[in-house]
């Protein structure tokens, strides 16, 4: 990643290694502390990656319970950065302002990029938006740019809205989700069926 115009927050990440690494070793580009959330932050254990991974709203949340109980997921990366030079100038092909605070370039993320075992999708790039965000003009010029950043990258790009999150599958996710931890092999599984019944 470049230093191009970068603040220097944003080079402070570059050299603490941010949106580098997979599994256990990657860290997000962004964390909660880094951002005012629209709503709330969630800091939760993954147990695909063994790490805590940071999310910045309840929807994120959600889609980070389905991709962390599928069993065909292997890898699971939340706000991960886009390369600067590249989403620039497709910014200039498409002639969409390129983000920007007070003057200062700032590099853009994807909300998840998930690896899989499937041969035929081993990995997609998701972005998390609520239906009403579709609505701001501004909102959906950066989902283009976010969209021709992974068409470039030949990684198939998805938009998730709560439309297409079922609430009953999040809700008993989250409702099982704690009992990874105590649950780790199958004897313990049987033996705790019933208190999950």
């Amino acid at each position: 990643m470049t230093s191009l115009s970068l603040d220097s927050r944003s080079l402070k990440w570059v050299k603490q290694g941010r949106g580098k690494g997979s599994g256990k070793d990657y860290q997000p580009w962004l964390t909660v502390r880094d951002l005012p959330s629209a709503g709330r932050s969630h800091r939760i254990w993954g147990f695909q990656t063994q790490r805590t991974h940071h999310l910045l709203s309840d929807l994120e949340l959600a889609a980070f319970f389905l991709f962390d109980w599928n069993p065909s997921v292997t890898d699971i990366r939340e706000q991960y950065p886009l390369r600067l030079e590249d989403t620039i100038e497709l910014a200039a092909q498409a002639r969409i302002r390129h983000p920007e605070v007070r003057g200062q370039i700032q590099v853009m993320s994807t909300d998840f990029l998930v690896d899989t075992n499937k041969p035929e999708l081993p990995r997609m790039a998701i972005q998390v938006k609520t239906s009403s965000d579709l609505s701001n003009s501004r909102t959906i010029e950066k989902l283009e740019l976010e969209r021709r950043y992974w068409a470039l990258k030949e990684v198939p790009w998805y938009l998730l809205t709560e439309k297409q999150i079922h609430k009953t599958v999040t809700s008993n996710i989250a409702g099982l989700f704690p009992a990874q931890l105590v649950l780790d092999g199958t004897e313990d599984t049987l033996n705790m069926a019933s208190l999950y019944l």
